[in-house]
C-alpha cells in the first residue's frame, strides 16, 4: 500500500471518494445551487510554510525573486506566485502554500534565498487543513460566526486574516469575487468548524421567505 492510500486527512472519513488532484474532496452535504447558494468542501493537503525574516533584509528581496512575487507588505493582504499563494501574518511573517506535494521543493527555495540571514522556514503542511466556502452566500454564512467586516469594501479577493469562526481559529483567505473563501484551520477543530459551517448553511437549502404586505 503507498503512503498516499495510507494518507487521511481530518475530515476523509465523511467520503469514500479520493481528493481530486488539486481540487479537495466532493461537497459536504447537499449542493445549494440557487442565487443564494453556497457549497463547502475540504482541500486537504496542502503545503504550508512558515516564514519569518525580516522585510527591510536582503534575503526578503532574495525570497521574492525566488518565488516571483515580492513579498506582502501590506497588512492582511496575500499574493500568488505561480502555483503558491503567499498570506501575510505579521509585519516579519508570512504563510507560503502551495499544492500537494510542494512543500520540499518550496522549503529548499525558501531555505537556499535566507541564506545565513537571521529567519526560519518551518514546514507546517500537518497544522492545517482546508475548508472552502463559495457561492453568492458564502460571505452572509461566514458573518454568522466571524467579527471582522467581510464586506467587499473591508474584505475583497487578495485578502486574508488571523481571526475566529464560531470561536475556532483559522487563516481567512478571499480568493475570488464568487466569493469563495479558504479557511485554513487545525484539524483537531476541523470537524467542528465544518459541522458549525453546513448548519449556517442550512437556511439557504430553502427559497427565501415572502415578503410582507
Amino acid at each position: 500500500m503507498t503512503v498516499d492510500r495510507l494518507r487521511q486527512s481530518p475530515l476523509g472519513h465523511l467520503t469514500d471518494t479520493p481528493p481530486a488532484s488539486g481540487r479537495g474532496y466532493p461537497h459536504l452535504g447537499p449542493a445549494v445551487t440557487s442565487e443564494r447558494g453556497v457549497r463547502l468542501r475540504e482541500v486537504p493537503f496542502h503545503a504550508q510554510l512558515n516564514l519569518r525574516l525580516d522585510p527591510a533584509g536582503a534575503a526578503a528581496a532574495r525570497v521574492g525573486k525566488a518565488l516571483g512575487a515580492a513579498l506582502p507588505a501590506q497588512a492582511d493582504t496575500a499574493v500568488r506566485a505561480g502555483d503558491l499563494q503567499v498570506l501575510w501574518l505579521g509585519p516579519d511573517e508570512w504563510l507560503v502554500v502551495g499544492p500537494d506535494g510542494s512543500g520540499p521543493t518550496t522549503e529548499r527555495v525558501l531555505r537556499a534565498a535566507l541564506a545565513d540571514e537571521p529567519g526560519s522556514v518551518v514546514d507546517v503542511s500537518a497544522n492545517r487543513t482546508t475548508l472552502e466556502l463559495t457561492g453568492p452566500a458564502a460571505r452572509q454564512v461566514l458573518e454568522k460566526g466571524c467579527s471582522l467586516d467581510l464586506h467587499p469594501r473591508a474584505f475583497a479577493p487578495g485578502r486574508c486574516a488571523q481571526t475566529t469562526v464560531s470561536k475556532v481559529n483559522v487563516v481567512l483567505h478571499q480568493l475570488d469575487e464568487a466569493p469563495s473563501y479558504r479557511l485554513l484551520v487545525r484539524g483537531s477543530f476541523a470537524q467542528y468548524l465544518a459541522d458549525w459551517l453546513l448548519d449556517a448553511m442550512e437556511e439557504y437549502r430553502h427559497s427565501p421567505l415572502p415578503a410582507l404586505p
